[in-house]
Formats: C-alpha cells, structure tokens, sequence
C-alpha cells in the first residue's frame, strides 16, 4: 500500500510558519527531524539512542558540581510538628506534640478543639489512644481517621493498657474525663505524649496547668482568664483576652512563651466534626 502524501503548509503571511525547503539547511538551523551532531557519536556503550527511539536522560556536565561548590548547597528545614492553626502574623503555626521524652498537654477547651488535634497528629504519622468516659462521642472520628487503618484507638476510663511508643510509631494519648480526670494510670514514655482535655478549671485544675509542659486555652470565663493569667505568669494584657476569644482561637502557652493561634478546619474536618465550638 502507497504511503500517503501530504502537502506542505505555507504561511505567506511570515516565516514563523513556513517550512523550510527539503534538503536546505533553513538558513544554518538545524531541521526539528535531524539528529544533534553528539547524537551520531558512539558512547562506551554503543550509539547514543536518537530522539524518539528511546529516552536519553539528563546530560552528565549540567548535573556534576565540583567540591567547591558543594558549600553552596542548603536544605531549608523549619519545624517540625502538627500544624495547629496561624499565628497573627497569618504564618503557620506549628506545635511540637510528639518528642523523645514524655510530655504533658492541658486543654481548656472543647472535644471538638481536642479531636482536631488528633486528626491531625494521625496525619503526621502517629497513633493516639483516647481515654474517654464518653466513647460514642469519639467512635465516628475514630473510624475516619487513618482512611481504614486502626490509627485511633478508645478505651474506657481506667481500660488502656500500655501503648508501646518509639520512635517509629509515636503515641498521643488523650484523656477526656471531664473537669477532674483520675490520675493517668500510664507511665511517662519517650514518645508518647499525654493531651487532658478540661472544658473547665475545676478544683485540681491549676495543679494541673502548673505542672504541664504545654498548655492549651480557648475562652475563658473573667475568673478562669485571672487564674490562668496567675498560674502562667501571662502578661494582664494577654489575660484580658482570654475572655473575649472567637470559638476557633486559643493561646497555646508554656514556661517559655505564649502564642495565639487562629485554628482553621479543613473541609474535610469540617464535614467530620462540624464547625468549631468552645463548648460540645
């Protein structure tokens, strides 16, 4: 069978379009179907494939650096942790949950606050085992979370057992018990790290707050923002605003520091959880 022929397209109108004549150099180019002059030389391993007989791969000069220039080369590293929101300055805020040695984590605030956290601490990699005297207000979450794997685990009050935490297989266990939670029955662990949530101070509250390596706030009534103000050693203008927070800020706080956070759920935690909330 004849192959087919096909004329020529001419574009009067300028040289953009116009073919250039059959066997004529184009004017000293190179014609788009010829192969590069390096193309028709031999390698130590035969004929360089030509283009669409094979892909050729990168060329070996443009990607050798000399020593010299290897100082040049950095590797931007920032923190490391669960973003949990952004700061004022509109930046990611990032908070550290998961660290080589135990750690303890207050939240005064709501269960909803509480399972975005652990929704994404499982994103990061990591299990959370929750203690909870209300376990049906967590099975929904539990079960999307980890997209079917068993990343979420509920234990009744007093029932969880030793969770195993390394280095490869961090732990963040949460405790929601109310406004006076029992003593945690789980031995400080590397990498594993306690988050209680209180939706109140209760009578043993400020022991609690005083001793944590991180604590969480949302909106506080006058009397709990003059108590946590006294316990954290916050400045009176950042107390005063404790009282007049929106449901999705809170002030995240340590012996080191303060920072407000504007939490922002996904649309994904948003169709889980629902919107957010200071109270469930």
């Amino acid at each position: 069978m004849a192959s087919p022929t096909y004329q020529p397209r001419v574009n009067t109108s300028g040289n953009g379009w116009r073919n250039p004549p059959l066997g004529g150099d184009a004017g000293g180019r190179r014609l788009s179907h010829q192969p590069r002059p390096d193309e028709d030389q031999s390698g130590p391993t035969g004929p360089k494939p030509r283009p669409g007989y094979g892909l050729r791969g990168p060329r070996r000069s443009p990607h050798v650096l000399t020593a010299e220039s290897l100082a040049s080369l950095t590797l931007p590293v920032g923190d490391d942790g669960v973003v949990i929101g952004i700061d004022p300055q509109n930046q990611p805020a990032v908070l550290s949950l998961l660290r080589p040695a135990p750690m303890e984590i207050a939240l005064v605030g709501s269960m909803w606050m509480a399972q975005v956290l652990a929704l994404r601490t499982v994103a990061i990699g990591a299990r959370v085992a929750v203690e909870t005297a209300r376990p049906p207000a967590w099975g929904q979450m539990a079960q999307a979370a980890g997209g079917g794997q068993q990343c979420v685990s509920i234990h009744e009050v007093r029932q969880i057992a030793p969770q195993g935490p390394s280095v490869s297989s961090p732990v963040l266990v949460v405790r929601d018990m109310g406004a006076r939670p029992p003593r945690n029955q789980l031995a400080p662990s590397p990498w594993q790290s306690a988050l209680t949530v209180l939706p109140f101070l209760g009578p043993r509250s400020p022991q609690m707050l005083s001793r944590a390596d991180l604590v969480g706030l949302q909106r506080l009534s006058p009397e709990e923002a003059e108590v946590v103000t006294r316990i954290m050693r916050l400045p009176d203008q950042v107390g005063a605003v404790l009282p007049t927070l929106s449901d999705n800020a809170m002030l995240w706080c340590s012996r080191d520091g303060h920072q407000f956070v504007m939490t922002q759920p996904t649309e994904a935690e948003t169709n889980l959880l629902g919107g957010p909330r200071r109270m469930d």
